[in-house]
């Protein structure tokens, strides 16, 4: 069964300050092939949201590595997989924890 993908609000500022920043930093071509890269995690997500692992401390919250430097962090149901925000790895941890709150 495909699940629907929602966005959560942190999740798509994120999103979108990152597609800014491999726009603006890197070029279209970077930014382009990390979309198929967030797009390949998605498609997992709809179909099979209980093969990335799970947090030891935040129950049912789960990590999608999509690259070394990002990580998508999610929950979900039956019907649906809520993005909770996509962290970048190297950024200070106590910004994703004010994210997964």
């Amino acid at each position: 069964m495909k699940r629907k993908i929602i966005l959560s609000k942190i999740a798509e500022k994120r999103l979108e300050n990152l597609f800014d920043y491999l726009e603006g930093e890197w070029s279209e071509n970077i930014k382009t092939t990390f979309i198929k890269k967030l797009d390949k995690c998605l498609n997992i997500l709809k179909e099979t949201p209980e093969i990335f692992p799970e947090s030891i401390k935040n129950k049912g919250l789960r990590k999608c590595v999509i690259t070394k430097h990002n990580i998508l962090f999610y929950r979900f149901n039956k019907k649906q997989v809520k993005i909770v925000t996509i962290f970048d790895t190297r950024q200070d941890l106590t910004k994703l924890k004010k994210d997964i709150k």
